[in-house]
């Protein structure tokens, strides 16, 4: 989110929050390499669910209503929606609290891992950024919401 332009965005603090989830949740080998290894500084699987739910409240409702404050377009929004989906049916399944394996084992993973993908390289292109760079780690997220 370095090159993002945070703030032409009404509420760009939770797109960028939105983002960072789905980014880290679109990533096999960042969930890998970092979840799995338990890398300090990203949090988990259960962190990023609330990221990408905490402020939105996509949980409850569509990510349409957020057009135009968080997300550019319809498009976005119904690809928001898909990943969301995916990922709570899962973690409502495993359990909030469940291991990263159980997630990153369960049967409907890939499923919400392209769902997160689709998402998150169309959020990145909207933003001008590459999709592909690595996640972020939290403290870099604080900082990047707390100065822009």
């Amino acid at each position: 989110m370095g090159g993002m332009p945070l703030n032409d965005m009404p509420w760009w603090r939770w797109r960028s929050n939105v983002r960072s989830a789905l980014h880290m949740l679109s990533d096999p080998v960042f969930q890998r390499d970092v979840w799995l290894a338990g890398v300090d500084g990203y949090g988990d699987v259960t962190d990023a669910v609330y990221r990408l739910v905490e402020d939105t409240w996509l949980d409850n409702w569509s990510a349409e209503k957020y057009v135009g404050t968080i997300f550019r377009d319809s498009q976005e929004a119904a690809l928001v929606d898909t990943a969301v989906l995916r990922v709570l049916r899962i973690m409502h399944q495993v359990g909030p609290d469940a291991p990263v394996t159980a997630y990153l084992e369960h049967h409907g993973w890939p499923e919400a891992v392209r769902a997160a993908r689709d998402a998150h390289v169309r959020m990145a292109a909207s933003d001008g950024e590459d999709p592909d760079a690595p996640p972020r780690t939290l403290e870099v997220l604080r900082i990047l919401t707390r100065s822009a």
